[in-house]
């Protein structure tokens, strides 16, 4: 059994949480996670979806914040929130376009993931970024928004959740990507992408290089845990995509 924790990123359930929060966690809790990733409270307070973690023997180790939600006046909020619920791995899942207007778009947002990372770290959270695929364009002299990113932040304020789907379809090498920089990153998504049409799919069941990353990421130093993300189900219901995901992961050693 690997070393590395499983956990899964709750986005890919969201429509069965909004139409039965608890049955779904439940459901989550019986296919074999014991860690789950959140993406917002399912329309509960952070104290109602303790409960329902600790009912099911769950833990949400990391959850996906808003940049917004880091700043200013909502950050207190956030943190007793997430603090409430011991999940002290924060990330930012996205960049809007304002956040990412060429090289010097980027160096902005590197500075201000600086900033918010040092605030965390007085309160004892951890601050991490999650890409998508537009990282990997060409943005100042050759260099990637990606690379902007990790070379504008400090390694003891910033980590990197890194999105293994997106960066296949950037046309990226994962398993290179991952050794490049394995001291940066410290959580996977396990994403997989279907061969014929590039959409989603379970882990298993695509074109994702599955044992040559799981490979990457136990040479790794800082990697937490691996997360089974799937954005959207279109041949399988999402209940069902992270039941097969699971299962592959199992087989590989890792539950």
């Amino acid at each position: 059994m690997s070393h590395i924790p499983l956990s899964v990123q709750l986005y890919t359930v969201r429509d069965e949480m909004g139409k039965d929060l608890a049955k779904t966690l439940r459901k989550v809790a019986e296919i074999g996670y014991r860690n789950v990733e959140l993406a917002g409270f399912g329309g509960v307070t952070a104290g109602e979806f303790k409960s329902l973690l600790t009912d099911f023997g769950l833990k949400a180790p990391s959850a996906h914040v808003g940049i917004d939600l880091l700043q200013d006046d909502a950050l207190g909020k956030v943190l007793e929130d997430y603090g409430a619920i011991d999940c002290k791995r924060l990330v930012v899942p996205f960049l809007g376009p304002d956040w990412r207007e060429g090289g010097q778009g980027y160096t902005r947002t590197a500075e201000t993931l600086n900033k918010i990372g040092g605030m965390l770290k007085s309160q004892g959270f951890q601050l991490g970024y999650h890409n998508h695929a537009f990282e990997f364009e060409d943005r100042s002299g050759g260099k990637t928004g990606m690379q902007l990113l990790i070379e504008g932040t400090s390694p003891d304020l910033v980590s990197f959740e890194l999105d293994t789907y997106w960066v296949l379809f950037a046309g990226v090498d994962p398993v290179q990507f991952v050794d490049g920089n394995a001291d940066r990153i410290n959580m996977l998504h396990i994403k997989d992408m279907d061969a014929q049409d590039r959409s989603f799919a379970p882990v298993g069941s695509g074109t994702l290089p599955l044992d040559g990353l799981l490979a990457a990421a136990g040479r790794a130093p800082g990697i937490e845990y691996l997360i089974v993300e799937q954005d959207r189900a279109t041949k399988q219901t999402a209940i069902e995509a992270i039941e097969i995901s699971y299962a592959t992961m199992k087989e590989k050693g890792y539950s």
